[in-house]
């Protein structure tokens, strides 16, 4: 079979794509489901997911080689290590409207905020995490790719899988 260049091409860029998509960080266990994750400026994956049988969730941020962090222990406690908070005023840009998504947890002297936010004044989408130092009360924003984003937090607005806390203006 003879193969024009545009076909090598195109085969070649459908290989590269399939193999992008099942390898990697970005493939979860198949007992898992992913919740919410993005690509970070600066080159890493953050991601948090459940267990299909909502056992378990699992907040994990690294790059496509290796898991860096990964918290908490995979148990039914894990839910109780997540908050959830939300802020939404809708009217558009005519009332400033916004919305607001955050998970938090702590662990060993830090607090860690995912968010994902919209503000409809500026037309502004972001994602990313907070990382604060709680005994110096210094954070570190790692600002994520909003056109990476996978996912929702929204959903956590409703049901009763994590505790929602009325904090939306950290």
């Amino acid at each position: 079979m003879i193969f024009f260049p545009a076909t090598k091409l195109n085969f070649l860029l459908f290989v590269m794509l399939i193999s992008g998509t099942c390898c990697g960080q970005n493939s979860l266990p198949v007992n898992e489901q992913l919740i919410f994750s993005f690509d970070t400026k600066s080159g890493k994956h953050v991601e948090l997911s459940k267990d299909i049988t909502n056992t378990y969730i699992v907040y994990r941020f690294g790059t496509a080689d290796k898991i860096e962090f990964e918290f908490p222990a995979k148990s039914k406690e894990s839910w109780s290590k997540f908050k959830y908070s939300f802020y939404l005023r809708g009217g558009g840009i005519q009332n400033e409207g916004m919305d607001l998504n955050y998970i938090y947890f702590t662990n060993d002297g830090f607090k860690y905020t995912i968010y994902d936010t919209y503000f409809a004044r500026e037309e502004e989408s972001a994602v990313g995490i907070k990382v604060t130092d709680l005994k110096t009360n210094k954070t570190t924003d790692i600002k994520g790719i909003y056109q990476s984003r996978r996912g929702t937090l929204v959903n956590f607005r409703e049901g009763d899988l994590l505790e929602i806390v009325d904090d939306a203006a950290n």
